[in-house]
């Protein structure tokens, strides 16, 4: 037997990317997994996929932008699945453009309902489950949400809301049994990259990253896991962020060089 089998795991942002390699990657301790994002066909196909590994699927499509859809994907795996264990905050957007060439500002919004509201809200409905379980809740920010980074402002200021959130959350559950993981992924191949917004507010369409440089969605699969296994107050999936967390105290212009030679890159 696993750490979480047989235990009920609601992923948000499930259909793709991190959300969907993580369920893939815990399958087959065979849990319970609530499958949250827009998409009904990508999440039925993951859904399908993860019960072929030896897990039981559910597939909740909502939009996690309107806060009711929030509460209901909490209420229907609590129903179906007879309570909560795990809570992953995983959905969220991005955003590429230096600040002054952002012609609508409504994204920097749109980032905030995604990235950071819609956690608090899907937080606030699993709560109560999860204190009965003495269970755990993972917020998927990013090295982003750590520092600041060029072409990344409204990313990043959502990101920096949610380690906020969750850095704070976990110090008034103290003592419940409840703990709180954070994860900072460095960059990682995802569709969230293709789907990032530009300056105008429209999708880019095709990611601006080497995509063969950077950390696959599988490999930060494993990562992850196995930081939740451990409960692990802060997982930093790579070597330059983990430096950078350390480095910004003492050196923190070479930081801003290492993040801005970073976005140059796009690696």
């Amino acid at each position: 037997m696993g750490t979480f089998t047989g235990k009920t795991i609601l992923i948000t942002g499930a259909s793709e990317g991190i959300g969907r390699a993580l369920a893939l990657a815990l399958a087959p301790q065979r849990p319970r997994l609530a499958l949250v994002a827009r998409s009904a066909a990508r999440l039925e196909s993951a859904a399908h996929e993860c019960t072929a590994l030896g897990a039981e699927a559910l597939a909740l499509p909502a939009d996690l932008a309107r806060p009711e859809d929030c509460a209901r994907v909490v209420q229907l795996t609590t129903e179906r699945c007879g309570g909560l264990d795990v809570l992953v905050n995983n959905a969220g957007v991005t955003m590429w453009s230096r600040f002054e060439a952002v012609s609508d500002l409504s994204v920097f919004g749109h980032l905030l309902a995604v990235n950071y509201l819609a956690a608090v809200h899907v937080t606030a409905a699993a709560l109560p489950h999860l204190r009965r379980a003495r269970g755990l809740i993972v917020a998927v920010a990013s090295i982003a949400g750590l520092t600041g980074v060029p072409e990344r402002t409204g990313y990043a200021a959502s990101k920096h809301a949610l380690v906020g959130f969750f850095e704070s959350l976990r110090i008034e559950l103290r003592g419940s049994g409840v703990d709180v993981t954070i994860v900072a992924p460095d960059f990682v191949v995802s569709e969230i990259h293709r789907r990032a917004l530009g300056p105008g507010g429209a999708p880019l369409g095709a990611s601006p990253m080497q995509e063969a440089h950077i950390m696959t969605a599988a490999q930060c699969a494993q990562l992850m896991v196995r930081a939740m296994q451990r409960r692990r107050r802060l997982l930093i999936t790579s070597g330059r962020g983990r430096f950078g967390r350390w480095a910004r105290l003492l050196v923190p212009g070479l930081v801003d060089r290492i993040a801005a030679r970073a976005i140059r890159e796009r690696r």
